[in-house]
């Protein structure tokens, strides 16, 4: 039997490995997929830096030359905003990382690992039973060896596999419209100069609004490269997924200018549809659900890793609390702070899609005091209580500076 038993290697199994790991408690630490392995969400957010500071991974982080990221840039057609990170309201890192997610990843996890986490891959959890006095999960290895495995607390950072909540019945359908990605990796060979680096870039289709590309540079000369659409607007276009790309691409004729002389290396184009998922509960007896496991919301804002590793600190400190005999409200002391931030982002990316965020993005005179409260929440500090743009009111006060934008 082991005291913490998480399933999946990925930021948020990572982060709460280590944190419970420093507290002294046996962590096993069960992966479904080998490491390295490709994952798109590859733009950080600064906050993010915070908990990677919290579990004692800065230092490894830093070490990987990563590419360095001060902000997000914004374009649609002539119109070009930008944020600096530094020049948030909220106190913390102003910085983060644009990380190959196959290499971040496995930095976690290693670091996890040498404070004293057991991580074993390749392990795939094929039943979970939460009704007796401990949790017992059922495995099976890439051999097909089967096993039991019993521990005081089960956290599920299983990311889109989402093992508990399709195992226990938890998964409830998004509210969010049902969109797709197509996305890959290039080398980009686009000229020094010709678009900043140190900054995510967020492309609007020319001609529909809810239609976005992501071009996310790396220090290796290569490039993510995403767009976003409805199914319906998808389905315009006929082909195979690198065509479908690479025509939407040509349709925004800036960002095929920028990626004129790009190439590819062998990453196939990927597609993911239907990315937005909910559950019923964040919490049962003996278990807790981390990051994407639980809600994942859309990838506009690169918020994923940045919940995953908010929810995984809130999880280490809620467990160690728990493992000591003391009594925890897991709804006040993990779900609700939690689902604060998860409304922020929600809210930002709802006035997204509707248009009002990007009126206020692309507002020619934009007040520097709000300016740097939207700038705090682009870094991914969702859970500053003193911005008035987190929280259940960031929705009504984003639509009402959307309204006063149009009307200036």
């Amino acid at each position: 039997m082991t005291d913490v038993l998480i399933i999946g290697a990925g930021p948020s199994g990572a982060v709460s490995a280590a944190l419970l790991a420093r507290r002294g408690y046996d962590v096993l630490v069960l992966e479904r997929q080998k490491f390295p392995r490709f994952s798109i969400g590859e733009s950080l957010l600064a906050n993010s830096m915070q908990f990677v500071e919290e579990a004692g991974m800065l230092e490894a982080v830093l070490a990987c030359g990563f590419q360095f990221k001060n902000g997000a840039a914004f374009a649609h057609g002539d119109r070009y905003s930008e944020y600096n990170f530094a020049q948030k309201s909220s106190p913390g890192f102003g910085f983060t990382f644009q990380v190959p997610r196959a290499d971040f990843d496995q930095a976690l996890a290693d670091e996890a690992a040498r404070q004293g986490a057991k991580i074993r891959y390749q392990v795939e959890i094929k039943g979970a039973d939460f009704s007796g006095e401990r949790p017992v999960l059922e495995t099976c290895d890439a051999g097909g060896a089967r096993a039991t495995h019993s521990a005081r607390f089960v956290l599920d950072a299983s990311g889109f596999g989402r093992t508990l909540p399709r195992l226990l019945g938890l998964e409830r359908p998004s509210d969010f419209p049902v969109r797709a990605a197509l996305y890959t990796q290039v080398e980009d060979r686009i000229p020094s100069g010709a678009f900043d680096r140190q900054k995510i870039r967020i492309v609007v289709h020319p001609t529909a609004r809810d239609v976005w590309y992501w071009l996310i540079p790396f220090s290796n000369g290569r490039c993510s490269l995403g767009v976003v659409a409805t199914r319906e607007f998808h389905a315009r276009i006929t082909g195979s997924p690198e065509e479908r790309l690479w025509q939407l691409v040509r349709e925004e004729p800036k960002l095929a200018a920028l990626l004129a002389n790009s190439r590819s290396f062998g990453q196939p184009v990927g597609e993911v549809t239907g990315y937005s998922a909910n559950v019923t509960a964040l919490h049962g007896p003996g278990f807790a659900l981390l990051g994407n496991a639980a809600e994942f919301l859309d990838p506009v804002f690169s918020s994923g890793v940045t919940i995953a590793m908010k929810s995984a600190s809130l999880a280490a400190a809620a467990v160690d609390r728990q493992l000591r005999g003391e009594v925890v409200d897991w709804t006040a002391e993990f779900a609700d702070p939690l689902k604060y931030g998860v409304e922020t982002f929600r809210a930002f990316v709802n006035s997204w899609y509707d248009g009002s965020l990007q009126d206020i993005v692309f507002h020619a005179q934009q007040e520097e005091t709000i300016r740097r409260h939207i700038c705090a929440v682009l870094a991914g500090y969702a859970w500053d209580t003193a911005n008035p743009y987190t929280g259940p009111r960031a929705g009504r006060r984003l639509a009402a500076l959307a309204a006063m934008c149009r009307s200036a």
